[in-house]
C-alpha cells in the first residue's frame, strides 16, 4: 500500500483573463497551447481544469467559439480531465457568460459569491495596477445558479472573503444548492481577506459543516503568497489550485516555465504532508461531477 492517503484534488488554472505573455512567456493563447499546458498539469497530477478562453491572438474571450475549440484541444490531448469554466466578468452580460455554458456544459462553473472591490496594487508605483467593483449580487448568483442546474453543471463556489461563505447559507435554504458543495477560498486579492494561513484556516471553518465537513473547499492563492497558503490548505485536509492564472513563480522565486511546474511544486507538497494527488476519477467522485456521457 502507497504510504500516501487522503487524496488532495489539484485543480489547475492554466490561464486566466489578465496576465500576458510579456508578464509570463508561458501563458497559453491558442487552443493548442492551452491542450499542452493542460496534458502538462494532468501529467503532474492535476485532475480539474480551470478555464478563461481567450483568442487565438490572446484576448480575453466570451465567445462560445472559443470555448468550444479550447476544451475540444484539451479533451482530444488528454483521456479524462474535469473541465471548469470561468463565469466572472466585468462588463460582459449575464446572459452571454449563460450562453457558453448551455451550449457547452463544462463539468464545473466557477460562481462569484459576492460583489466587492477588486483590485491589484503595486507598492512600488503607489497606485494600482486595476481596480473596479466587480457585481455578483444574490439576483446574478441566482441566475447563474438556476442555469447551472438546468444545464447539469456543478458551481463552484468561489469566495474572497469570510462573508462570502455566509452567502451559502441562503441558497441551501432555497434549495437551489445541494451536497457536496464545492467552495473555493480565493486568498491574496486587494479587496478580500489577507493571505495568511491564520486565515485559511478561519475560513475553512465557516463552510458548512467546517473545514471536516461534507463538502469540498479547496485554496487559490493569488501571487507569490501561494505556497504558504497551499501548506496550510494541504495540513487542514483542503485541496488546492494552482497555475498561471494565479501565480507565475515557483517557491524559489524561479518564474514556472509552465502550468506543470506549478502543478509538481503543490503536488509535491501534499506528499511531504502525506498526502496524494487524486486520480480524475477519484476527484470526480468526491466533487460529485459524475464523467459526462458522450451523445450521439
Amino acid at each position: 500500500m502507497s504510504r500516501f492517503q487522503d487524496p488532495v484534488v489539484l485543480s489547475c488554472s492554466i490561464s486566466g483573463a489578465i496576465a500576458n505573455r510579456d508578464q509570463c512567456p508561458a501563458i497559453p493563447y491558442t487552443p493548442e497551447e492551452y491542450a499542452a499546458e493542460a496534458r502538462r498539469a494532468v501529467e503532474e497530477g492535476a485532475s480539474q481544469i480551470h478555464i478563461h478562453a481567450r483568442t487565438p491572438e490572446g484576448v480575453p474571450s466570451y465567445e462560445i467559439e472559443d470555448f468550444r475549440a479550447i476544451t475540444e484541444a484539451i479533451l482530444a490531448e488528454v483521456d479524462d480531465v474535469i473541465v471548469n469554466y470561468s463565469t466572472g466578468a466585468i462588463g460582459v452580460s449575464v446572459a452571454k457568460r449563460i450562453e457558453y455554458l448551455r451550449e457547452l456544459r463544462p463539468d464545473v462553473a466557477a460562481l462569484n459569491m459576492s460583489s466587492m472591490n477588486y483590485a491589484k496594487y503595486s507598492a512600488r508605483r503607489k497606485d494600482f495596477v486595476f481596480k473596479a467593483v466587480f457585481e455578483n449580487s444574490f439576483d446574478t448568483i441566482i441566475e447563474f445558479l438556476t442555469a447551472m442546474r438546468e444545464f447539469g453543471i456543478k458551481p463552484e463556489h468561489e469566495c474572497f472573503d469570510a462573508g462570502h461563505i455566509a452567502n451559502l447559507d441562503p441558497l441551501i435554504d432555497m434549495g437551489l444548492l445541494s451536497e457536496p458543495l464545492n467552495v473555493s477560498l480565493v486568498i491574496g486579492v486587494n479587496g478580500g481577506i489577507r493571505p495568511n494561513a491564520r486565515n485559511v484556516a478561519f475560513m475553512s471553518e465557516q463552510i458548512p459543516g467546517g473545514a471536516e465537513g461534507p463538502n469540498n473547499w479547496q485554496v487559490i492563492g493569488i501571487s507569490r503568497d501561494q505556497w504558504r497558503l497551499v501548506g496550510a490548505a494541504l495540513a487542514l485536509g483542503g485541496n488546492v489550485r494552482a497555475g498561471l492564472e494565479d501565480n507565475f513563480y515557483l517557491a524559489n522565486g524561479e518564474m514556472a516555465r509552465s502550468n506543470g511546474d506549478l502543478i509538481a511544486k503543490a503536488r509535491q507538497m501534499a506528499e511531504d504532508v502525506g498526502r496524494r494527488a487524486a486520480t480524475v476519477a477519484e476527484a470526480r467522485e468526491l466533487l460529485g461531477v459524475p464523467k459526462r456521457v458522450a451523445s450521439g
